[in-house]
């Protein structure tokens, strides 16, 4: 029993606050979710860009012509298909082809990524197909490994529709690859797979109640882990994508595309050069990727329903969600979240000790790291059944109600008086400590 140290009490708090509720995904695969507006309500708004439109119907019939052509080009199932595009409509049709082909899209911004860095994902990936659009062509790093095609997605050739995969994929194939930094610079490349973002999309709070009707802005990189939230978040909930045209977080590029959404997921970045009375239709806004401050969060909690997001990639994009204090959240369904010792045993309630993610929401680990896998992921001892365990290295506690407060990084923290440095985060240098009250 690996709880067994712990007082009836802690125990019973230990499931009651780091699990999630149990709710079930109606459809574990992101494009079915997709295609079924596409006969539902074919008619209905996509995506908008610069002017112009991409309706369910449309979307569906030019990405499963582009998927029959991956097919051919040998895509299957468990493969990975690189994205190196910009965000435009071209970019959504080559997304969801690849996910009818079955394979994992793997995002990079064209425009803007190093071309060093663009080869090595080629490499990390190994993808087999890589779409841009014909202006990137000369950005692509050539030439590209034996065995790669390069297709343009606004080639004015026509698609010719053709088979689909006989076998699809399995909810625990991947969706998508996301390079999250690692150390000295070097980017590492997680696999999420479809289980990992139906988990996010499609149950609440992480579904953000996104309808059709809804307008969700489309603002930030394509590369990003919060890119693929807005993207697929959208569509596979019927809703219209609103695509941003340019690149700058405070320009009136992303002023205008917030001005008529009605969700919005953003950094804090992005949402510090948006003015909140200028988004007079918002009702839901998730600001994710680093902690939001208090006074941006007391901005916009006033003029609608902020979600403060906290989790990285690796744990499929959020670990915790919540309402009250941009530092506190709760985990989402079908996830857990525990607070644990070096020893990687459950702390009390209250005690500080390291963040690890667990259940749904948690993929497979880095591609081709197991070194880093080791460190990162772990066998979960408390839902056993072969599942894995991610060690976020954040440092947080459970309060008297049931909210995970996050403490940051070890490294990051002061050691408050009444607190003294006791035990060292397992595999990192010495600097990095948990501390327990007294």
């Amino acid at each position: 029993m690996p709880l067994r140290h712990l007082t009836p009490r802690d125990q019973h708090l230990f499931w009651q606050y780091g699990r999630g509720a149990d709710v079930p995904v109606h459809e574990p695969l992101v494009h079915r979710a997709i295609e079924r507006h596409a006969i539902v309500t074919p008619h209905a708004v996509a995506a908008e860009h610069h002017g112009a439109t991409l309706t369910y119907g449309e979307l569906d019939r030019y990405a499963g012509a582009l998927a029959a052509r991956l097919v051919r080009e040998g895509v299957r199932p468990g493969d990975h298909v690189g994205l190196f595009a910009r965000r435009s409509i071209p970019m959504l049709v080559g997304l969801f082809a690849v996910l009818k082909a079955g394979a994992a899209y793997v995002p990079q911004d064209i425009g803007r990524t190093p071309p060093a860095q663009l080869a090595d994902v080629v490499r990390t990936a190994r993808t087999r197909v890589i779409l841009t659009q014909k202006e990137h062509v000369p950005r692509v790093p050539l030439p590209l490994p034996g065995g790669h095609r390069l297709i343009a997605l606004d080639d004015p050739a026509p698609y010719d529709p053709g088979p689909l995969p006989l076998l699809p994929p399995h909810p625990d194939d991947g969706c998508c690859v996301l390079f999250v930094p690692g150390t000295a610079g070097r980017r590492h490349g997680v696999k999420l797979t479809h289980r990992n973002i139906t988990n996010l999309l499609l149950t609440e709070p992480g579904g953000l109640g996104i309808r059709p009707g809804d307008r969700v802005a489309q603002l930030l990189g394509i590369a990003s882990g919060p890119a693929a939230w807005e993207i697929l978040g959208c569509l596979t909930r019927g809703a219209t994508l609103a695509v941003r045209g340019t690149d700058t977080g405070t320009d009136t590029g992303t002023d205008a595309t917030a001005r008529t959404a009605t969700v919005l997921i953003a950094t804090p970045a992005v949402l510090s050069g948006i003015d909140p009375a200028d988004c007079p239709h918002l009702r839901a806004v998730a600001v994710t990727g680093e902690p939001c401050p208090r006074p941006l969060a007391d901005r916009w909690s006033r003029r609608t329903a902020l979600f403060h997001c906290r989790g990285p990639a690796e744990a499929t994009l959020v670990t915790t969600m919540g309402r009250r204090t941009p530092a506190t959240g709760r985990p989402l369904p079908n996830g857990t979240v525990y607070v644990l010792g070096a020893d990687r045993r459950a702390l009390p309630i209250g005690e500080t000790g390291e963040v690890w993610a667990g259940g749904d929401p948690v993929p497979a680990g880095y591609l081709g790291e197991e070194t880093l896998n080791a460190q990162r992921y772990a066998p979960d001892p408390f839902l056993g059944a072969g599942r894995a365990m991610f060690r976020t290295r954040g440092l947080g506690r459970w309060t008297p109600d049931g909210d995970l407060e996050h403490l940051g990084r070890p490294a990051d923290r002061p050691v408050p008086p009444g607190e003294r440095p006791l035990l060292r985060l397992a595999g990192e240098r010495a600097a990095a400590t948990v501390t327990v009250t007294r």
